[in-house]
């Protein structure tokens, strides 16, 4: 199934309108994603979650995966620059926004959105 602008829209409106009500659930339990390894980066909890609001359609990446280890909601991926360092984002939505990667990209990102008009 190939994935337009169209669907990833859809999919950041759902995941922002469930984080708003309900806020972000965040897998920090891993080195890369917990609060010390964004500190490094210069990003706090609250400059997290701004980025994670700031996702457009043209920061998608790949998605959705399926979520074959937790058996959860479809992932999508995003990547977004701060500071000049390219941060990877992997979120996904179900009954509550789920932000299970949050940490500097660890290999380039394909944005094939990025090209198009909005």
């Amino acid at each position: 199934m190939e994935i337009t602008i169209d669907d990833v829209r859809a999919f950041l409106n759902e995941f922002k309108i469930k984080a708003k009500a309900f806020g972000i659930i965040y897998r920090d339990d891993r080195q890369k994603n917990n609060l010390n390894s964004l500190l490094q980066l210069g990003i706090n909890n609250v400059i997290r979650e701004e980025i994670i609001f700031s996702l457009e359609d043209i920061d998608y990446s790949q998605g959705p995966i399926i979520d074959t280890l937790n058996k959860g909601a479809e992932m999508w991926v995003f990547g977004k620059d701060y500071n000049d360092i390219d941060l990877y984002i992997k979120i996904s939505v179900s009954n509550r926004a789920l932000c299970i990667s949050f940490h500097e990209a660890e290999y380039p990102l394909n944005f094939p959105f990025k090209t198009q008009e909005k």
